[in-house]
């Protein structure tokens, strides 16, 4: 064991990973493929070239279990990378728990979060194709402003259409967009054919991200030097996202404890969760681990704990491909929780067939319980976190308070993926007593 004080682990700029890690190449069965909405049969490369750049859609298909990380992208990286890893002391002790538990944290990302990681990689493919131009949706805006701030290093236009519940009560959020050069509207809007449509159908909706991701494909499909880009789901977005559950397992061994008996990490689309966790289920995959990997999504869209496991679509207008995955349906719409980033009816297909499969267990944290959580940690850690990291938070309080109660002292570690510094009008609700129990 290293110092029983020890509180942190940062890692050396030399000791980054240099390839993102892909799961499909350990899974034991295959994951399901993705199909045209046309045909119904496996998607081809070619369907792909109107939306994504090549280098993007060799990554969504390949089985390859190592991608190496291209040099300006590892280098950019070194803003924030190495991320810290922290031993939470003090929120053991407030907790009076028997758990030892630590933490992941990738609030320290230009943007406060962990979507950085994927958007300076999406932006940097998309420029060595030759596109000029990306669209985007986003919900609390965390996507919206790591790609905003991505594409402005490598000199792109950048068009976010943000759900409106988000765009109207977070405002900060669109002004770091617009501070990194993005232009930014609230979804449904009025400039394109599907957002039109949901206005003129749903004239008083707060949004969802299905509906913003509709707008942002056709406006993307119409312009021949833009490209699509998309913050979670899909199966290159997790593997950009594995340097987080790299650097995580490694920092973890520094601290001298063994394999994680628990991981909690919060999931929307499924960015996060596939991020932090796919290194470690490799781990168990490979029989060096047995650690319980738990996704916690919010009670008002949750769709691993009832959604169905089916091909859906991403996206309200039907523009996607059709993805296997646990869906509520493209034209559910969350209560406006403050956890935007979560609002989505459907889960990452390679998430929904580890779920399947049994390599992960998931639970539905309530909005009024995940800001508890997060004010406990928030007055122990001294870091506030994102809503949508509170999900977490709280699935790990509550199985370390398990533990105690049990005698038992397991090593739980959260994937905080962000900073909740631009949600404190959410966390002033949760403590004058006005946020909804959704």
């Amino acid at each position: 064991m290293s110092d029983p004080k020890q509180t942190k682990v940062v890692l050396d700029e030399s000791q980054m990973p240099t390839h993102w890690y892909n799961i499909v190449a350990d899974l034991p069965t295959p994951p399901p493929p993705h199909l045209h909405p046309g045909t119904q049969q496996p998607l081809q490369p070619d369907d792909l070239a109107p939306l994504f750049p090549p280098a993007l859609i060799e990554q969504e298909v390949t089985t390859e279990r190592w991608i190496e990380i291209p040099a300006e992208v590892h280098d950019i990286y070194r803003l924030w990378r190495p991320s810290p890893f922290y031993r939470a002391h003090r929120l053991e002790k407030a907790l009076g728990t028997t758990a030892r538990i630590y933490y992941k944290y990738e609030g320290a990302s230009p943007v406060g979060s962990h979507k950085t990681n994927s958007a300076v990689a999406q932006a940097y493919f998309n420029k060595v194709a030759g596109r000029t131009r990306l669209t985007t949706e986003t919900g609390a805006g965390q996507w919206g402003s790591a790609l905003a701030f991505a594409t402005q290093i490598f000199g792109q236009s950048c068009d976010i259409w943000q759900v409106r519940s988000s765009y109207e009560g977070k405002p900060y959020r669109h002004y770091l967009m617009e501070t990194f050069g993005a232009s930014v509207v609230a979804s449904p809007s009025e400039l394109t054919e599907a957002g039109r449509a949901l206005r003129e159908q749903f004239p008083d909706t707060t949004g969802s991200l299905g509906m913003a991701i509709s707008e942002a494909v056709e406006a993307a499909a119409k312009d021949p030097n833009a490209s699509y880009s998309l913050g979670s789901v899909l199966n290159h977005v997790a593997l950009h996202q594995t340097v987080i559950g790299q650097e995580a397992l490694l920092q973890l061994k520094l601290f001298g404890e063994g394999p994680a008996d628990y991981l909690f990490a919060c999931a929307g689309g499924g960015s996060n969760l596939a991020g932090i966790a796919f290194p470690f289920l490799r781990e168990n995959l490979e029989g060096r681990a047995e650690t319980t990997i738990v996704a916690c999504e919010p009670k008002a869209a949750p769709s691993l704990t009832e959604g169905e496991y089916k091909y859906d679509f991403g996206d309200t207008a039907h523009l996607t491909p059709l993805l296997k995955m646990y869906s509520l349906g493209p034209d559910f719409v969350p209560a406006a929780v403050h956890a935007g980033g979560l609002r989505y009816h459907g889960m990452s297909p390679l998430v929904s067939h580890c779920y399947h499969e049994g390599l992960l267990q998931a639970t539905a944290i309530k909005q009024l319980d995940a800001f508890e959580a997060g004010v406990i940690f928030s007055r122990a850690e001294g870091i506030v976190p994102a809503s949508e990291s509170n999900h977490a938070i709280a699935g790990a309080i509550r199985q370390a308070r398990l533990a105690t109660e049990a005698g038992e002292s397991p090593v739980i570690v959260i994937g905080v993926s962000g900073s909740g510094q631009l949600d404190l009008p959410a966390y002033a609700e949760f403590l004058s007593g006005g946020m909804a129990d959704s």
